[in-house]
């Protein structure tokens, strides 16, 4: 079976457990009890089957970066729960639509 593709446009907190959630996650069995993730296989789907190719930021410090790192670069600070390898996702600089947050001024 094919994987699942993802893009992230924004690599904040939620983006960081995202990442590091399927990462943790990655060889669970289908009787584990995940939180927040019903089963651990949707549709022939394992965790295991997504697969990020692309992430999006604006903030200079991530811009550049692996995924892998961008997702604990300040002003993120999502708890670290897991390792996360490199990914080979460079982040990209995304479009400036909604103005700069306080922490990016």
């Amino acid at each position: 079976m094919s994987k699942i593709r993802v893009a992230i446009i924004g690599v904040g907190n939620c983006a960081s457990s995202l990442v590091q959630g399927i990462e943790y996650y990655k060889d669970a069995k289908e009787p584990d009890f995940i939180p927040g993730v019903m089963h651990v296989d949707l549709g022939g789907y394992h965790i295991r089957d997504i697969e990020f190719v692309a992430a999006f930021d604006i903030d200079k410090n991530k811009v550049g970066r692996d995924l892998s790192k961008a997702i604990f670069t300040p002003p993120n600070n999502t708890t670290k729960f897991s390792d996360v390898p490199r990914l080979n996702v460079k982040v990209e600089r995304g479009m400036t639509h909604d103005g700069l947050g306080k922490y990016l001024s």
